[in-house]
């Protein structure tokens, strides 16, 4: 009879990591744990295999989101990271697992979101040969990131994943790309490796040209109309409070991009509010007729200017921006201040300033807030979703973290619910992506799992990415998910409506389904709310339900957003600015 010696699980499992070859996915997993990575969103597929096999053999100290789907995981990732102000990190497999990926990674590019990505690739042996989930990740994702790489040699990883955390999180933050094939992550490392790294060509400017500060603050000094626009470059250079004291100190109305709401109080009496197509009169107005306007880490895209042709007409323009290349790239910059925005703040309240003489200017301001305020009516034949977004203000107190799908409830959210605190606004700007705002409130709450955590929807762009429900049941996180549900999709709905003759084509969704049983489907409380007086009771059991809920609120099914700038009009030939 053959005895063997039986050894105990610890011993066991000690003996199999110390026989176990390291291969380049171990090296992968050490350095995301170097890099204190807490958090990653991803799908596992053939081509990372051996990276998910390294993560179930490290036991990792981050936890891994399995999302549904990968575009699910890259909103997630960006509404962790914009919440957070760390890295969002993605994991998927070649082909189809990349390419899912792409709307997330230009919607990162375009809203300056700090991501790494690692996509698994064919082995290099059989790259170019069409083989079985083989895409071209460099060539597709090149025009749409900060920067990318695929790894030639196992050797070159710990630089490679260094860099790309460096690069993504600094200067203008933006998504990198490392396309990883399989037989570098299951090659074994031999020889040296450095981690360090250095990138010459790679040196953003955050400091401000001392000059520039100076003619801006002459520009200021002589102004009788300054106003200041402020954008997402403030929150993520957190400058924030800087940004507050340069404005009290002057006295500067101030208007908010719609991705820089929530960098200064909305409810201050400077506040303008947000400006642009869906913008507030006031705001507008001042933007048209400012003398002196101060752009601190916003661009000058279409959605905030209309016609270029009159926008701020008669107003010097300085732009304060970390990226070269949007000063002067649509607007003529008189003053331009290549800077981080907290860094610029700090020098221009260095500096002693005359007197202001501008009271004039701040009365009509005034007064156009008081005369053309946002507006909305109610209907018997839903709730009025402005009146709603107002509510969900006044039940979380306007501490929550609204997140956003794109189109009305966006810009109902971006009017009515009144944003006082930075890292508390998450919504696609720059891309406008529908299906965004629930991952992007999953990755929300796992980022700040302390905070309400409200997201916003259609009931087009929900039905985009709802597959992530389970994760609100596998995680356990208390996220609001509110749906306003006008069986439509409501945006496109009202620009048939108002320009192209009622004719609406494809844009009615008469086949919901039953919100309520989906959400119970996945474990989730779901409610289904018809008119408003039952909107304030189900509201309170909303927020004091200590876990997720999905609400179907059945709002005015032909509301429009108003105000509005036409297309091709400027911003002072606004529609809709008071009850026709």
């Amino acid at each position: 009879m053959k005895v063997e010696a039986k050894m105990s699980p610890e011993t066991q499992e000690e003996t199999a990591v110390q026989q176990e070859p390291r291969t380049g996915a171990d090296l992968l997993i050490e350095l995301l744990e170097e890099q204190n990575v807490d958090t990653v969103f991803g799908y596992p597929g053939g081509a990372v295999l051996p990276i998910y096999d390294a993560m179930y053999r490290a036991k990792t100290k981050f936890k891994h989101v399995l999302t549904r789907h990968e575009q699910g995981a890259i909103f997630a990732a960006e509404g962790y990271a914009r919440v957070t102000g760390k890295t969002g990190v993605v994991i998927a497999t070649s082909g189809p697992g990349a390419t899912n990926l792409i709307t997330g990674i230009t919607d990162a590019m375009m809203d300056s979101l700090p991501l790494v990505i690692f996509t698994g690739q064919v082995a290099k042996t059989v790259i170019g040969t069409d083989a079985f989930q083989e895409s071209d990740v460099l060539g597709i994702t090149t025009p749409i990131t900060k920067y990318n790489y695929q790894v030639d040699d196992v050797r070159d990883l710990p630089r490679i994943v260094n860099e790309a955390f460096h690069i993504a999180s600094t200067g203008r933050p933006g998504p990198v790309v490392i396309d990883i094939p399989k037989n570098i992550s299951e090659a074994l490392p031999e020889g040296t490796y450095s981690r360090e790294f250095n990138l010459p060509g790679y040196q953003p400017t955050t400091k401000p040209n001392p000059m520039q500060i100076v003619k801006l603050i002459e520009a200021l000094e002589k102004a009788k109309k300054p106003l200041v626009v402020a954008g997402a470059g403030v929150q993520f250079a957190e400058a924030s409070e800087e940004l507050r004291k340069f404005v009290e100190r002057s006295q500067l109305p101030i208007v908010n991009t719609l991705l820089g709401l929530g960098t200064f109080p909305g409810s201050h009496p400077l506040s303008l509010g947000m400006g642009g197509m869906h913008g507030s009169y006031a705001a507008n107005m001042a933007m048209y007729e400012c003398d002196l306007l101060i752009n601190i880490g916003a661009r000058f895209d279409d959605r905030l200017t209309g016609n270029l042709e009159h926008y701020a007409p008669k107003a010097k323009v300085a732009h304060i921006d970390i990226d070269p290349a949007e000063i002067g790239k649509n607007i003529k910059t008189e003053i331009p201040v290549v800077a981080d925005a907290k860094e610029a703040l700090k020098a221009l309240l260095e500096r002693d300033i005359k007197p202001l003489d501008h009271q004039a200017w701040l009365d009509q301001i005034k007064e156009n807030k008081e005369k053309y305020p946002l507006w909305y009516e109610h209907s018997s034949e839903g709730i009025s979703p402005q009146w709603l977004t107002k509510k969900i203000h006044e039940y979380t107190k306007g501490e929550a973290i609204v997140t956003t799908d794109v189109g009305q409830n966006q810009m109902w959210a971006a009017q009515f619910y009144t944003l006082d605190q930075p890292n508390k606004w998450v919504t696609s700007g720059g891309l406008g992506s529908m299906g965004f705002g629930f991952p992007a409130a999953i990755g929300a709450q796992l980022g700040r799992p302390d905070d309400v955590v409200v997201s916003i929807n259609g009931d087009g762009g929900f039905q985009m990415n709802f597959q992530e429900l389970i994760l609100l049941k596998q995680w356990n996180l208390p996220v609001k998910v509110i749906i306003l549900n006008n069986a439509a999709l409501g945006m496109v709905r009202q620009w048939q409506q108002d320009f192209y003759d009622e004719r609406y084509s494809e844009s009615l969704l008469d086949m919901n389904p039953d919100f309520v049983k989906l959400a119970e489907s996945y474990g989730i409380r779901g409610l289904k709310i018809d008119d408003e007086s039952e909107a304030e009771a189900a509201l309170k059991e909303i927020f004091e339900y200590d876990g997720p809920v999905v609400a179907d609120f059945r709002i005015i099914p032909k509301e429009r957003v108003l105000p509005m700038v036409a297309p091709g009009k400027g911003i002072h030939q606004m529609l809709g600015v008071t009850k026709e």
